[in-house]
């Protein structure tokens, strides 16, 4: 029986139930005739159910501690198109019952289940809100309930009508990872994770979570007056959304969140907690499931490319051991073909089994680049299995990854994560894992479009055979079965580390919060300029995409060992995952050491205060420039044991700072020691760093240091 059709006979008794939900201190919602009031102590919403027009809508919208009203009452709640017909919350819909809904990570709320008959659609709409924060998620579940195919298109899973200022001078809209500003009418892109709308002249603001996947996300801000939505992209965009759903059929959107602030002129201030927060507690992060997070990899990509071998491998583990590595990762030029994935038995006489073995030997865990989704024409996978291939509009196959079908010298060509491919190249890597060792992939190229792609409508697959309908329904099937292959192979390799590529994300220096919960990192970009100028830029990705994302997962390449500038590099990698490439080859002992001091220190910060966990801006400084100071900050706001943080002055003419430092208790001892070293810059307690601080002294005219904050007494 479906399950929509068994939840109707309980539901009776369930929607009795509900009336109680209020008797627990850690239920968060309840309902009373015909309202459902959402409530945790800090954020409340309340929404009515119109049993008289019928539909669903929001009525109130507000933070407990300020009792002013931040949506329009009646605001219609969600909107899509079914079948060529838009819907929303205040159409014809009769209220079927509810039910209490948990997450194991401490959410707690409801589940609204709606009907429309003449439509032959239900719905089920969940919320959920969390201890001490100011933010409720929200999914909506569709199922068809008649004897004819649904269309379903241009899905907003949160439509509200934002109170007081609308569009004009008054009202920021922080967009592209929330560090961008703008005015007026606004359409996000997948850059959008989170979008603050901030209304300046109140001193508050409303922010939008999006966890769609990739190209698939859209946020929104007074295409219409005081509207706002969160959900995914509609069906007149490059990427627009769509699914079937056939009689008996069920399907769940992604999730959305929304959150209020008050009392603040510094939208960045709810980055740094209330977002930062729910994302780390909450929302399940693969980084945070790493039993011990890496914080010093290396990567074979530059200078070498795909001319690496044997005796060089083994002469590399040596160099980068001695520079105190953790993860070697082998890149692109291992392999005999994309697609079959065998081992180059020229370059790689014995196999790759010696080579992990070595580099266990030395302390670090081995790993390799794989493209997950492409074959090359001479490959036997590709012409075993042609049903297996992206397929264009005119039916042939295609390669995703560029605007053409030959990549570098060979003729290369994408693979459907919708059909068999996923489980074949899921145990191509499982057996690199039992037959090798393997504990790290990067994987890359296009799995649903091409970073590199002008043309946009080269993406998803127009194949007639696979399980999607047509091109617009894969595109978000295509993402969410990359995500099973990750889920299921950290099922069966529980220490595989998944370094997800912006490529296979699919737009340049792309990441977002859905990628988070199923891949342990992201490789961001390829910054092949040296110190000082790639330092910056490491710098500035650092604070684009943070703190929205964990900054753990962020690995930005491709800053070089060998650099005679490394150590600026080295240290403004700390700001998120240290990866280096370069030829350690070429380092003197003393360089090794050096290297080596700040990598163990590093991993002594790690294990102290588990600051990879944690990035937050620090006060007073901004994006980093050129001729200014910037820095991070990563302190533990659980543990209030300290942290780290990076301090630099990019070709500044300013010499001295003084640096403060929040998030610590206010009233432990605390000292401030830099890195490697003994040397204590300054004591003070919790408040006297936050409102005092220390001075910095740098003299060069490209500068950075990095120092711990750690707790000496209460």
């Amino acid at each position: 029986m479906n399950k929509f059709y068994l939840k109707n006979y309980i539901i009776l008794v369930v929607v009795l139930l509900v009336e109680l939900l209020d008797t627990s201190a850690q239920n968060f919602a309840r309902i009373k005739d015909n309202t459902i009031t959402l409530d945790n102590g800090t954020i409340s919403r309340e929404l009515k159910l119109e049993k008289e027009k019928h539909g669903l809508v929001s009525n109130s919208f507000l933070l407990n501690e300020n009792d002013v009203e931040f949506v329009v009452p009646g605001s219609e709640e969600f909107y899509f198109v079914l079948n060529g017909k838009p819907m929303n919350g205040k159409d014809k819909w009769e209220f079927i019952g509810s039910e209490k809904i948990d997450d194991k990570t401490g959410g707690n709320g409801i589940c609204i289940y709606l009907r429309n008959s003449d439509e032959h659609v239900e719905l089920g709409i969940t919320y959920l809100l969390y201890p001490d924060l100011p933010v409720i998620r929200k999914k909506i579940e569709f199922n068809n309930i008649g004897t004819k195919e649904l269309r379903i298109e241009s899905l907003d899973i949160e439509r509200l009508r934002y109170a007081g200022t609308g569009s004009g001078t008054h009202c920021w809209i922080l967009n592209d990872y929330a560090r961008q500003k703008s005015l007026g009418q606004f359409e996000g892109n997948w850059y959008d994770p989170v979008v603050i709308i901030h209304q300046v002249d109140r001193s508050r603001g409303i922010f939008l979570g999006n966890e769609a996947p990739g190209v698939m996300k859209r946020t929104t801000a007074f295409l219409e007056p005081q509207l706002i939505t969160a959900g995914l992209t509609h069906i007149n965009q490059n990427f627009g959304f769509r699914k079937y759903l056939q009689p008996g059929e069920s399907w769940e959107s992604t999730w959305v969140f929304s959150g209020l602030y008050c009392n603040s002129d510094d939208p960045n201030k709810v980055l740094n907690t209330a977002v930062n927060d729910f994302v780390r507690r909450h929302l399940e992060c693969r980084i945070n499931k790493v039993e011990k997070m890496p914080v010093f990899v290396y990567n074979t990509w530059q200078p070498f490319r795909h001319n690496i071998n044997e005796e060089m491998l083994f002469e590399l583990v040596d160099a980068a051991a001695d520079c105190g590595i953790e993860e070697f990762i082998i890149d692109d030029g291992w392999q005999e073909s994309y697609g079959d994935w065998g081992i180059n038995k020229d370059k790689f006489p014995n196999g790759l089994k010696p080579i992990f073995d070595y580099i266990k030997s030395k302390g670090m865990k081995p790993g390799v680049w794989i493209s997950i989704a492409a074959a090359e024409a001479k490959s036997n996978v590709f012409k075993e299995h042609p049903e297996w291939l992206v397929r264009g509009t005119d039916g042939k196959p295609i390669n995703l990854h560029a605007d053409h079908d030959k990549m570098y010298k060979w003729e290369t060509y994408s693979m459907c994560m919708t059909t068999g491919w996923k489980d074949y190249i899921k145990n191509v890597i499982l057996n690199l894992v039992e037959e090798h060792g393997l504990e790290y992939i990067k994987a890359d190229f296009a799995a649903v479009t091409g970073a590199y792609t002008t043309i946009k409508t080269r993406s998803g697959c127009h194949a007639k055979t696979h399980s999607h309908r047509d091109r617009n329904e894969s595109l978000l099937e295509m993402y969410q079965a990359t995500w099973q292959l990750f889920d299921e192979l950290h099922e069966a390799a529980p220490h595989l580390f998944i370094d997800c590529t912006f490529e296979t994300m699919g737009d340049v220096q792309l990441i977002d919060l859905d990628m988070c919960k199923h891949a342990d990192g992201n490789w961001l970009s390829n910054f092949y300029q040296k110190s000082p100028l790639g330092a910056l830029r490491v710098r500035q990705m650092g604070w684009w995409r943070s703190p929205t994302i964990p900054a753990a997962t962020m690995v930005i390449g491709n800053q070089m060992l060998d650099d005679p500038n490394f150590m600026y590099s080295f240290k403004s990698l700390a700001g998120t995952l240290p990866i280096v490439l370069g030829d350690p080859r070429k380092l003197s002992k003393e360089q090794r050491t050096e290297i080596r001091q700040i990598a163990d220190w590093l991993k002594l910060m790690q294990k102290k205060h588990d600051f990879m966990t944690y990035r937050q801006d620090l006060p007073g400084f901004g994006e980093p420039q050129e001729g200014h100071w910037d820095g991070f900050q990563r302190i533990n706001t659980e543990t209030k044991s300290g942290g780290i943080i990076g301090v630099f002055k990019q070709n500044s003419n300013v010499n001295e700072r003084w640096i403060t430092i929040n998030y610590l208790d206010k009233k432990t001892k605390y000292k401030v020691v830099t890195a490697a070293t003994e040397n204590v810059v300054a004591e003070g307690t919790g408040e006297e760093f936050r409102v005092k601080g220390f001075k910095a002294d740098f003299k060069d005219e490209f500068q950075g240091e990095l120092y711990e904050v750690t707790e000496t007494g209460r």
